[in-house]
């Protein structure tokens, strides 16, 4: 483990009197918390949401023909 580590674990040990290595098991299992809690949370992003749904977006080629086709004699109808 880095010097400067060991020392921040050193100062905050004397800082909040308590044991290195409870700091250091504190701050593993904050760690562990966090990133279970990050892990969860991109779960839930890529969970399919049914109005998000792909099928319900427009194509990137059908809205630009559509807007490309404004003001023209063959204007398009709005892509669905």
């Amino acid at each position: 483990m880095p010097d400067e580590l060991l020392q921040r674990f050193h100062d905050t040990a004397i800082r909040l009197r308590r044991s290195k290595g409870w700091i250091i098991n504190d701050a593993v299992r904050e760690g562990l918390r966090r990133e279970d809690l990050l892990q969860r949370r991109d779960a839930d992003t890529r969970r399919p949401c049914p109005s998000w749904m792909p099928a319900k977006w427009s194509k990137a080629k059908e809205v630009l023909a559509w807007i490309d086709s404004w003001g023209s004699k063959n204007e398009r109808e709005q892509p669905r």
